[in-house]
């Protein structure tokens, strides 16, 4: 396998990393919203607020970190093909 050939499937892959992260946030926001609605005092809800802006600042940190290393790859890419 060409090193072109191997940066063109990392990035296919973390692309698609990217994805299972970004179904993970939605899902995650989606079973936060719940707990907190169906949360039963004030203290209980207010810490599945703050749980849930922790988790989602997770998610955004690895997307931004898949982000940059697409980026890293794509560079790696077009120096291969030189």
């Amino acid at each position: 396998m060409s090193n072109k050939a191997y940066y063109q499937k990392q990035i296919i892959d973390l692309r698609a990393e990217m994805a299972r992260e970004k179904e993970a946030m939605k899902r995650d926001n989606d079973n936060y919203a719940r707990l907190i609605k169906g949360a039963s005092t004030p203290s209980s809800k207010a810490s599945y607020r703050k749980s849930k802006v922790d988790r989602a600042e997770s998610h955004k940190r690895r997307i931004e970190s898949i982000k940059l290393r697409i980026a890293q790859a794509q560079l790696n890419k077009a120096r291969a093909s030189k």
